[in-house]
């Protein structure tokens, strides 16, 4: 198959506006005739399935939460990009979809980061008209504060609890057309597989979490909303319920998988604590706006730390290295965070960490609250720091707060075109499901962007010329493909649940986990990813021979929930690290040893990796086969990446 990302020709700036011209159109007294499935109610979901009931179609939207208020959408804090430039500071679109191609690394489509930066001054009228609180200065204009990898201020937010606001305008929005009956929310139902008929998507196939009962959904099209797969590192900042099946089972039935090698460590979360955690807290970038990165200049003075013989107040300002304002001065502390992520790593490796494990380094706010005084200090970000001393027990108005990379977010996800679409007709991915935007790093705030520009912008236009084209012919569930898809499911669960071996689900999730973390984390060789891709397929092995599925499938059993995702991971593990083998260059957050510059970046290689990786399922026990979408940049001059 030939990647065809269907790119509207034209100037850069004139492409979203013609394209949405060119676009067929269902007329609004067909739009009742036409059934459209939305899976996951996070900002994508919850924003694409109002927007299309809004629009007169039938939804049907799927959540494996008990409410879309819990979407894992809620847990972002520090804000949401926009190129309004209120501060009048030299922010334009330009500027932000400069700046969003730069900080991915030169690995994303022009196109799309342009209509994204386009739509985003949208966004923000749409949520201020639903009430969003965000927060405002004094003559009454929405506050701005700066995020990584920009020189503006232009991440809009309500506090530190920006995601929670914004999906709560979105639920809103969600809860009127429910209440309209132009929205049947299902709850506590996870997708299982997706239904294809003469190679169109035509539904899917659920669990009900409650009752096990398998069931079967027919529509025109299908929508995944389904965010990241960021739990196949066990430990991340995602839910501990979000996972890849969705997405993973749509894989399986033809939708290719792009970059999937690409994810992000999240330079400021809380520390590991030890084995027992089983997810990690995040900390938001904002933080970083005010809060000061260090560690102490010496090796010594750090091992007098981690032994408690002296606190952090205790070091003079002379022997504290702010390592990020001395390497990079043109940004300091707002560096995009893969370099951030990087650079405490490199510290640490050095000795200088500051926790016991060696394992941290300090965001400090003292001279902040010196400056602002607490007060403001607490205005802006009280939420997150009330957060952290529930965590830890310390008080981050007195002592530093400490702080290490997370897995965070993820860059790949299934491959879609300029609309939207997988290689499967009629299915759509939206939001961090998709790979689209961000190239091989993601700017902070800017997955709120992404999110709400699908959902709120992009797919009722793309959607409906799809649906323009296939015609309001009705779709049920009768057809053989959907009782076949079902048997496929159940034959699935009965083998999990007969195994009946000795290791739970969790030792087996563990596992993955650190090999990935360890060999396919903040950095990558090729002798580590070869280990790695071994020690998977055993684990993969020892999984289907040993692991121990407690309950039986009509009841609610989180052990079989659990299961079925932990079973993906595995297949995606191996293919994450097929992908991070093969490109043979560091871009953004895909960080391989073996190629960097002397100052430790990401050293890339243009000529050879300037496409997009977009990896065929071929059947079980086979190799994926590798299809590459060849990268074109005709308004950004593709350089080495500088932030100092």
């Amino acid at each position: 198959m030939i990647l065809d990302s269907k790119i509207p020709a034209g100037p850069l700036a004139e492409k979203w506006t013609k394209h949405k011209f060119n676009m067929k159109l269902v007329n609004p007294a067909n739009k009742r005739k036409y059934d459209v499935i939305v899976v996951g109610t996070g900002l994508a979901g919850a924003s694409a399935a109002a927007s299309l009931a809004e629009l007169g179609y039938n939804v049907k939207a799927f959540c494996f939460q008990d409410s879309p208020r819990r979407a894992h959408s809620i847990a972002a804090q520090g804000g949401i990009n926009a190129a309004k430039n209120y501060q009048n500071d030299g922010d334009s679109v330009f500027r932000l979809f400069y700046d969003t191609i730069k900080g991915g690394d030169y690995r994303a489509r022009e196109g799309n980061v342009y209509r994204l930066a386009e739509v985003s001054v949208n966004i923000i009228d749409q949520c201020v008209a639903q009430g969003v609180p965000f927060a405002r200065e004094y003559g009454g204009l929405l506050a701005n504060r700066s995020f990584g990898g920009a020189q503006v201020s232009r991440t809009f937010y309500a506090r530190g609890q920006t995601g929670q606001q914004l999906l709560l305008g979105a639920y809103s929005a969600l809860s009127r057309q429910v209440a309209n009956g132009k929205v049947k929310l299902y709850p506590r139902t996870e997708m299982m597989d997706v239904v294809k008929i003469d190679g169109h998507a035509r539904g899917i196939v659920t669990r009900n979490l409650i009752t096990g009962a398998i069931e079967k959904h027919a529509a025109h099209a299908v929508l995944l909303c389904t965010g990241g797969y960021g739990n196949v590192f066990f430990l991340s900042t995602n839910a501990m319920g979000s996972n890849v099946t969705a997405a993973w089972r749509a894989h399986k039935r033809g939708a290719y998988f792009a970059n999937p090698c690409y994810t992000q460590i999240h330079p400021t979360c809380i520390p590991v604590s030890g084995d027992h955690q089983s997810k990690l807290t995040l900390m938001s970038e904002s933080l970083r706006n005010d809060g000061r990165v260090w560690v102490p200049s010496t090796v010594e003075m750090a091992e007098k730390l981690r032994k408690g013989q002296i606190k952090a107040n205790d070091i003079p300002e002379n022997e504290r290295d702010y390592y990020l304002e001395r390497k990079y001065p043109s940004f300091g502390n707002l560096v995009p965070r893969d370099v951030a992520s990087r650079n405490a790593k490199y510290v640490c490796d050095e000795g200088r960490g500051v926790n016991e494990t060696g394992e941290a380094v300090f965001l400090d706010f003292r001279d902040a609250i010196k400056r602002d005084g607490e007060d403001t200090i607490r205005a802006r970000y009280g939420n997150l720091f009330d957060m952290y001393q529930q965590i830890t027990g310390e008080n981050p108005y007195q002592v530093p707060m400490m702080i290490y990379p997370a897995v965070h977010y993820t860059m790949g996800g299934l491959w879609v075109d300029y609309n939207l679409s997988t290689t499967i007709p009629g299915l759509y991915a939206l939001g961090e499901a998709n790979f689209s935007d961000h190239g091989a790093n993601r700017l902070g705030a800017s997955a709120l962007m992404q999110g709400l520009a699908d959902g709120y912008f992009v797919i009722p236009y793309t959607v409906g010329d799809y649906l323009a084209q296939i015609g309001p012919s009705p779709v049920n569930a009768d057809h053989p493909e959907f009782d076949k898809s079902i048997q496929e499911v159940k034959d699935r669960i009965q083998k999990l649940l007969s195994i009946k071996g000795s290791k739970t689900v969790d030792y087996f999730h563990k596992k993955l986990g650190k090999i990935m973390w360890n060999e396919c984390g903040m950095a990558r060789t090729a002798e580590g990813l070869k280990q790695a891709k071994a020690d998977i397929k055993a684990l993969r092995e020892e999984f289907w021979k040993d692991v121990k599925v407690l309950g039986e499938n009509e009841e609610l059993n989180q052990s079989l929930e659990k299961a079925h995702r932990v079973a993906d991971f595995l297949e995606l593990g191996e293919l994450m690290i097929d992908d991070a083998f093969n490109r043979e260059e560091s871009c953004g957050g895909h960080f391989r040893e073996e190629y960097q510059t002397p100052e430790g970046e990401a050293l890339r290689d243009d000529e050879n990796f300037a496409y997009v990786a977009a990896w065929k399922y071929l059947g079980e026990g086979q190799e994926e086969e590798l299809h590459k979408e060849p990268l074109e940049f005709e308004n950004v001059k593709l350089t080495q990446r500088s932030y100092k």
